[in-house]
C-alpha cells in the first residue's frame, strides 16, 4: 500500500514538474491550491466556529461580509438621509466646511417635510442681515471672579486615550485658532492640551489629575491644574448621556507611563472610575463642593455635568441650590443620544433621557425655582448643525457642545471602531501607525473652519427668523409636525413653567408630587422610594 502512495506521489509530482516546464505559472497556481488545501483542512479541525467547520474555505467568506459589514452600508447602501448615528447629509456639512468647500444643497430638499417628527424654523418676513462678530456668552454667578466669555459652539468632552495625542492637539490648536474652547474629558489635562487654546477642565469620579494614591480626590493638585492659565472653566462631570451611572475600568494593559502620569495612576495596576463621587454626598454636598472647587479655582467658572435620569434628583440639587443660596455657574445637559468611545448597548440604547426632554426639564427646574438668570446652560449631544444649535437653544439652552461634529472634522469617517484601536484615519486610536496619517498642521484650519462656519450659520438663522440675539429665540421659532394635518411649535408641544412657580405652590400637580420626593442631603432616596 506504501509503495503505491509512492508511485502515486511521484507520478503527481512528475506531472506537476511537466506542467510546470511547459507553463510556467503553474507553480504559482500551484501554491495557491496547495494553500487553500491546508486552510480548508484546518478549518474542519477547529472546534470554535461550526460555519467555517461545516463548509470550509466558503465559510470564511461570512466572517469577510460581516467584518465590512459597515462599509458596505456606508458606500453602498444607505441613502444621503438614513445613516446613523449620522447621516452622510450631516457628514458632509461638516466635511464641506471644516475643508471650505461648497457647501451649498442643490435641487431642494432630500428630507420628506411631511413626515411626522419634521422640525423647521418660523422665518420672519422682517429678517434681519448678521453683522459683527460672532456672539459670545458671558459665564460666571455671582460668586465667579474670574468669568468667561464662551462661543456658542465649543468642543465637547473627549480625552487624550480615547483621542489620539494628534487629534487632542488640533483640536486644541483649532480652538485656538477660532477662538472658541476644548473641554479635555474626564481623562485630565495632557500636554496635547496644553497648545494654547482656552481649556474646560473635566474632573469625573476617577479624580483624573487631582487623584489621591486612594482613588480620592486631592485638594492641592485639583488647585495646581484649576489654576492653570489655559483652564477657564472646571467642569465636575455626575455622568453622561452615552452611559449614565457606569463607570469604567482602564486595564493595567492600557496604562502607559505617559497616561500613569497625566491622569495620576500607577502603573502595572487596573484603574476603577466608580460610578458616582466619593468627594461629597447628597445634592447638598455637591452644591458644597461646587463652592469649594472654585473657591480652590482661583474663582472661575465652575460647573457640573449630567444626563437627566431621576428627575427628583434633579429637582433636589435645585432645591439645594435654593436653601444654600449658591448656584453653579453653569450646568452641561448631556442626552442619552450622546457618543462615547466605548459603552455597554443597554447603556447607549435603554438608559437617560434624550436631549431634548432632558434641556426642558432643566430649564423648568430652574426657573420654577428662580436660579435659571445665575447659571448658564450648555445642550450637549448629536449637534453638528447650526439647526441643531438652534433647536436646543430654543428650549433655553446658553451655549452648544458638539464631540463628534469635531471628530467629522478632524476627518473621522464613522467607521465605528472607536472601541477596537483600529479608527482608519487616527482620531480614535493609541495604535502608532494608524496616529501617523493625521497629520496636525492640516486639521488644525478643519477644526475651526467647521466651527466658525456653522457658528456663521447659526447666527444667519437668526436673521432668518428676524431676530439678532440669540437669547431672543424662543420655544415658539421652531415647529415640528405632530401628525399628518398637524403643526405645532416647541411652545405648544413642551410644557414650560412660571418663573418662582415651584417656589410658591403654583406649578402643576406632577411637579408638586415631584417635589415631595425631594431629598437634599441624599441622592438615592427617590430611587429606593416605592
Amino acid at each position: 500500500m506504501a509503495h503505491l502512495f509512492y508511485r502515486i506521489s511521484f507520478a503527481v509530482l512528475g506531472l506537476a514538474g511537466l506542467i510546470t516546464y511547459v507553463w510556467p505559472p503553474f507553480v504559482w497556481v500551484l501554491g495557491v491550491l496547495l494553500f487553500v488545501f491546508v486552510l480548508g483542512v484546518l478549518d474542519s479541525l477547529q472546534v470554535r466556529r461550526a460555519v467555517k467547520r461545516n463548509f470550509p474555505i466558503a465559510g470564511k467568506f461570512r466572517y469577510l461580509f460581516e467584518a465590512i459589514r459597515p462599509e458596505i452600508n456606508q458606500y453602498f447602501v444607505e441613502s444621503n438621509t438614513d445613516g446613523m448615528p449620522f447621516s452622510r447629509e450631516q457628514r458632509s456639512v461638516v466635511y464641506q466646511r471644516a475643508k471650505r468647500q461648497l457647501s451649498t444643497l442643490p435641487f431642494g430638499t432630500q428630507r420628506d417635510l411631511y413626515a411626522v417628527g419634521a422640525e423647521w424654523l418660523n422665518h420672519s418676513l422682517h429678517a434681519v442681515h448678521p453683522h459683527g462678530d460672532a456672539p459670545r456668552v458671558r459665564v460666571g454667578g455671582p460668586k465667579c471672579t474670574q468669568p468667561y466669555d464662551s462661543a456658542l459652539l465649543n468642543i465637547s468632552a473627549m480625552s487624550f486615550g480615547a483621542l489620539s495625542k494628534r487629534a487632542i492637539e488640533a483640536l486644541n490648536r483649532g480652538a485656538l485658532m477660532g477662538g472658541f474652547s476644548h473641554n479635555t474629558g474626564e481623562g485630565s489635562i495632557s500636554s496635547y492640551h496644553d497648545a494654547g487654546g482656552d481649556l474646560v477642565w473635566q474632573v469625573g469620579t476617577g479624580y483624573f489629575g487631582c487623584r489621591t494614591a486612594t482613588g480620592g480626590f486631592d485638594r492641592d493638585k485639583f488647585a495646581k491644574n484649576a489654576r492653570r492659565e489655559n483652564v477657564k472653566m472646571i467642569e465636575l462631570k455626575l455622568s453622561q448621556g452615552a452611559k449614565p451611572g457606569h463607570g469604567g475600568l482602564l486595564p493595567a494593559a492600557k496604562i502607559t507611563p505617559e497616561i500613569a502620569e497625566i491622569r495620576g495612576v500607577p502603573l502595572n495596576e487596573d484603574v476603577n472610575s466608580p460610578p458616582s463621587h466619593s468627594a461629597f454626598d447628597g445634592p447638598r454636598g455637591l452644591i458644597r463642593f461646587l463652592d469649594e472647587l472654585r473657591e480652590l479655582s482661583g474663582g472661575k467658572p465652575v460647573g457640573f455635568k449630567l444626563c437627566v435620569g431621576h428627575r427628583a434628583e434633579f429637582l433636589s440639587i435645585v432645591r439645594a441650590m435654593h436653601e444654600l443660596d449658591s448656584t453653579p455657574d453653569f450646568i452641561t445637559v448631556d442626552g442619552a443620544e450622546g457618543g462615547t468611545g466605548a459603552a455597554p448597548l443597554e447603556f447607549s440604547n435603554s438608559v437617560g433621557w434624550p436631549l431634548t426632554e432632558g434641556l426642558v426639564f432643566v430649564q423648568n427646574a430652574l426657573v420654577g425655582y428662580g436660579v435659571r438668570d445665575r447659571i448658564k446652560v450648555i445642550a450637549a449631544g448629536k449637534i453638528v448643525t447650526a439647526f441643531d444649535m438652534a433647536k436646543r437653544m430654543a428650549l433655553g439652552a446658553d451655549l452648544c457642545n458638539s464631540a463628534r461634529g469635531m471628530m467629522f472634522a478632524l476627518g473621522c469617517i464613522q467607521a465605528r471602531k472607536c472601541h477596537a484601536n483600529d479608527c482608519p484615519v487616527g482620531v480614535a486610536t493609541q495604535n502608532p501607525r494608524l496616529v501617523r496619517g493625521l497629520v496636525v498642521s492640516d486639521k488644525i484650519p478643519r477644526v475651526a473652519h467647521y466651527q466658525i462656519d456653522t457658528v456663521k450659520a447659526f447666527v444667519e438663522l437668526l436673521g432668518a427668523a428676524g431676530i439678532v440675539d440669540p437669547t431672543e429665540l424662543a420655544p415658539r421659532h421652531i415647529l415640528r409636525r405632530t401628525s399628518t394635518n398637524e403643526i405645532k411649535s416647541y411652545a405648544e408641544v413642551y410644557e414650560f413653567l412660571e418663573p418662582g412657580s415651584l417656589l410658591d405652590g403654583s406649578a402643576p400637580s406632577d411637579w408638586q408630587v415631584m417635589l415631595g420626593k425631594t431629598d437634599v442631603e441624599r441622592f438615592a432616596s427617590f430611587a429606593q422610594h416605592k
